[in-house]
């Protein structure tokens, strides 16, 4: 294979998985017609079609899928063994791209990352925040954040946060208006923020268990968010109960703003994972992320 044949296959990658020639030139920092003009030579010296072009989109033909599914895990291991060099640099160095919500990157990643970016400047920190559950091998991302129990099997998961709950929060207006409910049941008597996750195609199921009892429960309400922020916000505004992780609720009901309710409902369970591919191989600097971000106990 010719060395500028290793160049083709690159922009072809990035043109299929960013589905724009627009955004692949950006990110490959060329202009649009040259990358056009690779991209048409490529397909000729194979003689195939890759990519089907439309006024609005670029995708992969069935030839450029099965390509890009050789190319992806190819680029990826030259990448981790490029990576993987820095180990005889006197610093790490390197980038190292995480996946995960505001809240997370926000309360857990970036308090113990700036610690460490100060000690290694030449390590790199791409943070991406997405409320749904993503793909991080098809993202090409190095690792992301799930809560422990959503954590795939075959992926190595290092604890990053401590034990979390459920809980069922509304404002103290919102409760001098409504009965306090005391069991599931009674929230179908209640205006109920909903969730929507997009990883569930749907609205979220409140899951409740006490005694070894589970129950799942359809609320309803005129509100739907795919945010826990979001449900917090309408929640203090007294328009209904939410159900959220612990993390987003502690502090609005430490200092009264609103009030958890069926707590007895609401069992402890693993906390946040940091979470990446087992046969990733560790470059320094993602080792190095990796330490900073697990969790110890005070």
């Amino acid at each position: 294979m010719r060395r500028q044949d290793f160049g083709e296959l690159n922009a072809f990658m990035v043109v299929a998985e960013e589905r724009s020639f627009t955004r692949a030139a950006a990110k490959l920092g060329t202009s649009q017609s040259t990358l056009s003009q690779t991209i048409r030579r490529l397909e000729t010296r194979l003689g195939l079609r890759l990519l089907t072009r439309s006024t609005r989109s670029v995708a992969p033909t069935e030839a450029g899928e099965r390509l890009l599914e050789t190319l992806r895990p190819a680029f990826d291991d030259i990448d981790d063994r490029l990576a993987a060099l820095t180990e005889f640099r006197e610093k790490p160095a390197g980038t190292v791209r995480i996946n995960a919500t505001d809240q997370v990157a926000e309360s857990l990643l970036w308090p113990a990352l700036k610690r460490l970016l100060a000690d290694y400047p030449d390590i790199q920190i791409e943070l991406t925040a997405e409320s749904g559950l993503t793909d991080i091998v098809a993202g090409r991302y190095d690792a992301g954040v799930r809560l422990g129990e959503l954590v795939d099997k075959d992926m190595i998961a290092v604890r990053i946060g401590p034990e979390m709950r459920m809980v069922a929060v509304a404002s103290p207006a919102y409760f001098a208006r409504n009965p306090t409910p005391l069991t599931p049941h009674d929230l179908a008597k209640h205006e109920c923020i909903n969730l929507r996750l997009p990883s569930l195609g749907g609205l979220y199921a409140w899951e409740f268990e006490k005694d070894g009892h589970e129950l799942r429960v359809r609320v309803e309400g005129s509100l739907a968010f795919n945010s826990g922020r979001l449900i917090i916000a309408a929640a203090l505004d007294g328009f209904g109960i939410g159900y959220v992780t612990s993390d987003y609720a502690d502090k609005p009901v430490k200092d009264g703003r609103l009030m958890s309710v069926l707590e007895d409902w609401s069992p402890p369970f693993a906390g946040y994972h940091l979470y990446y591919p087992s046969r990733r191989q560790l470059t320094p600097a993602f080792a190095l992320v990796v330490d900073a971000l697990r969790y110890r106990r005070v």
